[in-house]
């Protein structure tokens, strides 16, 4: 017969489940919260001594109370935390056994896919998601086989809250670690992302892919249009993010087709100026203009800016630059007077072009002739300010062909 203690403690749990199964929603919520407020950060043992040694009995209501109410989120949050003390607490693995026996993981996902769930909500469900993923590897490949990769990378790119979007993007960066058989999977879930529509997203996009570049080794080819298009974006978080992404993917074999791009955009084709172009019918003449630039004009701004800090950063990469006309196409993006921070930006990476290689600066004296040219080289920063009409059009239409070169394009 057991002492008075365990008698006690035993009558204690049994008083608690009965509470439970009888109570209401409101009583179910007053007992989750003081649950929460008692057993933060305790071990499995210590939640099985604090139940009598039928922890189970509890946990065993908790999932099902789950799975009946997560679709109209009854007390979901508290639910939720409550299932982080199980499955977080070490030496607890038969309380992560007995969750995902009944399908844990499956619901965890379809919450955070839920329109009508909370914020809060779902980063208490990615939190859970991450406590199975840290128990092993075994755990991150039974997630990724529920299709976890595909519903995370959602929540990350449509949420609205920068809590959630964290967490969502931990998720993914653990998912991506230890799990060689999901790893390229989590790559390109990463890759999807960068076009969506939060930039907050895409930003987190480019930095773990960043992380997640050296396990998988070789680079994807079909990462480097949607990284580009980045270049196109207000945000200069993104921005950031997107050029210290394509510093590190010159490590890799698509190094010569990021650079064609990047050298590609410097000359935005007519067609897509016009077609970003506002019909002159659509112009109210008593409204106040917006002038705001042409995304085709701040993704030539940013490639121009991105070249510069290439070519400081390695010989090598400034040297295929110049093979690929970047010389001839940074003349021209000079000569955009529709958006300054194109000329100055490309000015500014042209003059290093130019005093670091005597050949270029040569050619560029040819074609700028000499004003032009010692006013661009004593102030390059600068020289679009005062640059007139006649000028401009030199720069556009240069026809700089450094010998050696070829077309960016090929």
């Amino acid at each position: 017969m057991g002492s008075a203690k365990q008698q006690g403690q035993i009558s204690k749990v049994l008083n608690l489940l009965q509470e439970w199964d009888k109570g209401s929603k409101t009583v179910r919520r007053s007992v989750l919260q003081d649950f929460i407020a008692l057993n933060q950060n305790k071990t499995g043992p210590e939640l099985e001594q604090e139940f009598a040694q039928a922890a189970s009995l509890f946990l065993t209501r908790l999932t099902a109370w789950l799975r009946l109410t997560y679709m109209i989120g009854t007390c979901l949050n508290e639910q939720l935390r409550a299932l982080q003390i199980f499955l977080s607490a070490s030496s607890g693995h038969k309380f992560l056994a007995e969750f995902l026996e009944v399908g844990g993981v499956l619901t965890i996902l379809e919450i955070i896919g839920l329109k009508q769930a909370k914020e809060d909500d779902k980063t208490e469900a990615l939190k859970l998601l991450l406590c199975v993923a840290n128990a092993g590897r075994k755990y991150k490949e039974l997630i990724c086989e529920s299709y976890g990769i595909r519903a995370i990378a959602e929540c990350l790119a449509k949420s609205k809250s920068e809590i959630t979007q964290e967490t969502a993007r931990n998720l993914l960066q653990t998912l991506a670690q230890g799990n060689p058989k999901f790893e390229v999977q989590v790559y390109k879930g990463l890759i999807a992302l960068l076009p969506c529509s939060s930039p907050k997203a895409q930003q987190m996009a480019a930095q773990t892919l960043r992380v997640v570049q050296p396990i998988v080794k070789t680079a994807n080819p079909t990462l480097i249009e949607p990284l580009l298009s980045l270049l196109r974006t207000l945000h200069l978080e993104v921005q950031f993010e997107a050029i210290e992404l394509m510093k590190d993917l010159m490590n890799y074999d698509i190094q010569q087709s990021l650079l064609s791009g990047l050298v590609k955009l410097l000359r935005p084709s007519k067609e897509d100026i016009l077609s970003q172009r506002k019909p002159e019918i659509l112009n109210n003449a008593d409204m106040s203009k917006m002038n705001a630039p042409l995304p085709v004009f701040i993704q030539q701004a940013a490639a121009a800016k991105t070249i510069g800090i290439l070519a400081r950063e390695s010989a090598e990469y400034a040297e295929k630059l110049v093979q690929l006309r970047v010389v001839h196409n940074l003349m021209f993006a000079m000569g955009n007077q529709d958006y300054a921070d194109s000329q100055r930006q490309a000015s500014v990476s042209l003059e290093y072009l130019c005093r670091s290689y005597p050949l270029v600066d040569d050619h560029v004296r040819e074609a700028m002739g000499d004003q032009l040219y010692d006013r661009f080289i004593s102030s390059a920063d600068t020289l679009y300010v005062n640059m007139n009409a006649v000028q401009a059009d030199v720069l556009v239409s240069n026809k700089v062909n450094i010998p050696g070169t070829k077309e960016s394009n090929d």
